[in-house]
């Protein structure tokens, strides 16, 4: 079913956007995710590939879309496929998707099954000699593990080895980076519902509470508001655990005058926030903690202005880094001699601060855009400096969303609490 906040006319568009990037008579394919088998007749829950849901925001598995603008049969320009409904299927999985329903969603006007597929491609190839395909070899990490998308795209080319291929996800990496006015609505929902989270857990942390049962009252929140659930699996990580930058056991107990790192986001109609806060398990910061504290806060209130056109995430990372190197001298970290004579390729505050500080959000929390692209009005992208202690038992991360205008940044959770006096006050 069509969230009620996903108009038609965006997918509508983000078709005629990409379909205008094509070559005159190319011709461009995708699929949709497939179920992924947990065990017997169960599956994990269905995510919907970013770049499909992007096109057509449909939310069924092994959708296929045909585009092909040029084709002298009107006919051809647009084809949705999806699964023939199935009474039995029905009865078991409840709910299926009828092509009055996929119609109405995507605003594709023809809508056939998976049956006319291979006669609707051989008639489209017979037009064409280009053919773009979605050909991200996911999942990265394990090469030997073949995507749907990847198998589809093995299969076409064995049908049709004469055809020039080229890959899609360019096209669609140039896009997706510039959201539309819809889409800013769709990301700013998923802030603030996140900001009600946080709010949330200001009054529900305290000492001998478990991280779980944190990642729990998000979890209810959010489906409570209608959320998908978490844009990505939350890091509630509590005194040492906040310096391992993506742990998300989340299963150790919180202690008395430890600081606890959250890193959630909500995912709202398939769109994601991404929220970074530290605080005081036992609702007050010591001395040492709130100084690390704000040395971080200061770095992300300098960074904002940063965010503007033509800037860069690259040149925004250089700039941060260099800030937070200086608040590293400032808590007697290293000293200024120490910066000056240490070696270029291995300098001294990346001990304490491992990672780039901007990507951008979306439909995927870490999205596509490139990190050397100048920033352009429509871009929303996160801010997180941070700075990480083992020794001290300290590992604090701020993180906030900004969206690029040609006015300048806007942040899009200014409203979410920040400041130590007002979080101290909050869990008081």
């Amino acid at each position: 079913m069509r969230h009620p906040d996903l108009p038609t006319e965006m997918f509508v568009r983000n078709r005629l956007n990409f379909s205008q990037m094509l070559p005159g008579k190319s011709l461009a394919l995708f699929i949709g995710n497939e179920k992924m088998l947990r065990n017997g007749d169960q599956y994990f829950p269905f995510r919907q590939q970013s770049d499909f849901f992007y096109l057509t925001g449909i939310s069924q598995e092994k959708a296929i879309l045909m585009l092909f603008p040029d084709s002298p049969d009107p006919l051809l320009r647009e084809v949705l496929f999806i699964e023939a409904y199935s009474a039995l299927k029905a009865q078991w999985e409840g709910y299926m998707l009828s092509a009055e329903d996929a119609r109405r969603i995507s605003g594709v006007p023809r809508v056939l099954t998976h049956g006319d597929f291979a006669s609707c491609l051989r008639e489209a190839m017979s037009h064409t000699e280009e053919v773009f395909l979605y050909s991200y070899e996911y999942p990265r990490f394990l090469p030997e593990t073949e995507s749907i998308q990847l198998k589809f795209a093995h299969k076409i080319r064995e049908q049709y080895p004469m055809h020039t291929y080229r890959r899609s996800a360019p096209l669609l990496d140039s896009l997706r980076p510039v959201k539309s006015e819809h889409e800013i609505a769709l990301i700013k929902e998923a802030c603030r519902i996140t900001g009600l989270g946080f709010r949330k857990l200001l009054h529900t942390t305290r000492p001998g509470r478990f991280e779980f049962e944190l990642e729990a009252d998000l979890s209810h929140l959010f489906t409570t508001h209608r959320c998908n659930g978490h844009g990505y699996h939350p890091i509630i990580a509590g005194g040492i655990n906040a310096c391992t930058l993506h742990y998300n056991a989340n299963n150790s107990a919180l202690a008395e005058g430890e600081l606890l790192l959250l890193d959630f986001g909500a995912e709202y109609a398939n769109y994601s926030a991404d929220l970074s806060r530290t605080i005081p398990v036992s609702g007050k910061f010591s001395p040492r903690q709130k100084q690390c504290y704000e040395a971080v806060l200061r770095v992300f209130k300098k960074a904002i202005p940063l965010y503007r056109t033509g800037n860069t995430i690259a040149s925004i990372n250089e700039a941060v880094w260099k800030m937070m190197e200086q608040e590293m001298i400032g808590l007697g970290l290293f000293s200024q001699t120490e910066v000056e004579q240490q070696s270029p390729e291995n300098p001294l505050y990346k001990k304490y601060l491992m990672h780039g500080v901007a990507h951008h959000i979306g439909l995927d929390v870490h999205d596509t855009g490139s990190r050397y692209a100048p920033l352009v009005p429509g871009m929303v992208l996160t801010l997180e400096p941070g700075i990480y202690i083992p020794d001290e038992n300290i590992g604090i991360r701020i993180e906030n969303d900004i969206l690029i205008t040609a006015d300048g940044p806007v942040d899009l959770m200014a409203d979410i609490p920040i400041e130590a006096e007002e979080i101290e006050s909050l869990m008081s």
